[in-house]
């Protein structure tokens, strides 16, 4: 089998995806990578040494290439996927898809019109825990979904999202897009829907009294972040530019009925997602996301609160890469380059994600007011649900 020819645009913290694909002789190889700062290219060559480097992707056009990881952040990801698309070469894009609603779209045309694949990185799909919630809700072990809760305690909010440029609401839209989209697209999945109506509240709440300050450029992620980082108010060298929330929660209509609450805080101590699904026959919720925890289900009988569930499902995996989900997403990437055919990830729910959180965003900084997500082309929906084949 003939290696398939892989570049990397952008060098920094989920550039380390790639390197699940890189196995030279036995199926793909790493052969080329972007990024503009040139400490970057250098790193990175320590990895792929037998790689060519250039500071602008649009290089890589020329390279023979039969895919590339687009893990740049997060307002770079729209313009570069449609050079590639539009070029016919296949796009792994980190999610989220873009930072805006029409920002997906045009990507999503422009693989329409190139044919060239696009595949959208939403690894927590992959993620046993979410894996397991699902498969108890298709076994009908409690119902049908009716309505679903997230909690997200997002433990290093003050190392991972407020010291670069996550904190720029110009590069992201804002924490309800950028973290948000990983929990709304599982909770889309779950509940077999996408968000129709959105309404939101939510502030700056902590971080924005904190006046140390530090340009990071240059800096790599790991230069800034670390667990002694505590308590939240004695953080240092918070990002100059900090306009986003670090604290939001949101009200979600699913076009099925379902109703979703999203809540988000960036300063709790632990770190982790809980999801309750209640159906109309019992519920679920998650205790831990990762190996060691584990998903408990409730329908046998009304009682008070009670510990002892009557379904109880160890999570498997790791602890490490999202609960090794990342090895797993990155392999059906490289299938779908190769054989196409359906994957548990999807554009047009890469999409309705980040439609949601840009909604969302939009109520939030608008006093509250239900706001509509914008409807899909419909000769899109059917390409892409239809595996990209016309």
């Amino acid at each position: 089998m003939t290696d398939l020819r892989l570049g990397v645009v952008g060098l920094g913290a989920r550039s380390y995806l790639a390197g699940y694909a890189h196995q030279p002789g036995e199926g793909s190889a790493i052969v080329a990578l972007a990024d503009p700062v040139a400490a970057q290219r250098d790193l990175a060559l320590e990895k792929y040494p037998e790689a060519a480097t250039f500071a602008d992707h649009r290089e890589l056009l020329d390279q023979k290439l039969d895919g590339v990881f687009l893990t740049t952040p997060d307002d770079l990801h729209e313009g570069p996927a449609v050079d590639f698309l539009t070029a016919g070469i296949p796009v792994f894009v980190e999610k989220p898809l873009a930072i805006t609603t029409e920002g997906c779209d045009r990507v999503l045309q422009a693989a329409y019109e190139s044919g060239a694949r696009l595949y959208v990185g939403h690894n927590m799909r992959h993620m046993p825990v979410v894996q397991t919630m699902r498969q108890l809700i298709l076994d009908g072990a409690i119902g049908d979904v009716k309505a679903i809760w997230c909690r997200h305690f997002v433990g290093h909010g003050g190392d991972f999202y407020f010291k670069d440029w996550h904190a720029d609401r110009s590069r992201t839209t804002g924490l309800l897009l950028q973290k948000g989209a990983h929990d709304i697209d599982v909770m889309h999945w779950l509940a077999n829907g996408y968000t129709q109506r959105v309404n939101a509240m939510g502030a700056l709440t902590l971080y924005g009294g904190i006046e140390d300050r530090q340009d990071r450029t240059g800096q790599r992620f790991s230069d800034f972040v670390s667990s002694d980082n505590w308590p939240p108010l004695e953080q240092k060298g918070l990002a100059p530019v900090m306009d986003v929330e670090d604290l939001s929660m949101a009200n979600l209509l699913l076009d099925n009925g379902v109703f979703v609450t999203y809540e988000q805080c960036h300063y709790t101590p632990d770190y982790w997602r809980n999801y309750t699904v209640i159906g109309t026959h019992g519920r679920l919720e998650n205790f831990g996301d990762t190996a060691g925890g584990v998903v408990k289900v409730w329908n046998s009988r009304r009682s008070g609160y009670r510990e002892d569930a009557d379904i109880v499902v160890e999570i498997t995996g790791e602890s490490e890469h999202h609960g090794g989900a990342d090895p797993h997403l990155v392999n059906e990437f490289l299938t779908f380059v190769r054989d196409g055919g359906t994957t548990l990830t999807s554009p047009i729910a890469a999409r309705a994600a980040v439609a949601a959180g840009v909604a969302a965003t939009t109520s939030l900084r608008s006093n509250g007011v239900p706001i509509d997500v914008p409807a899909l082309d419909p000769a899109l929906i059917s390409y892409f649900d239809n595996g990209q084949v016309r």
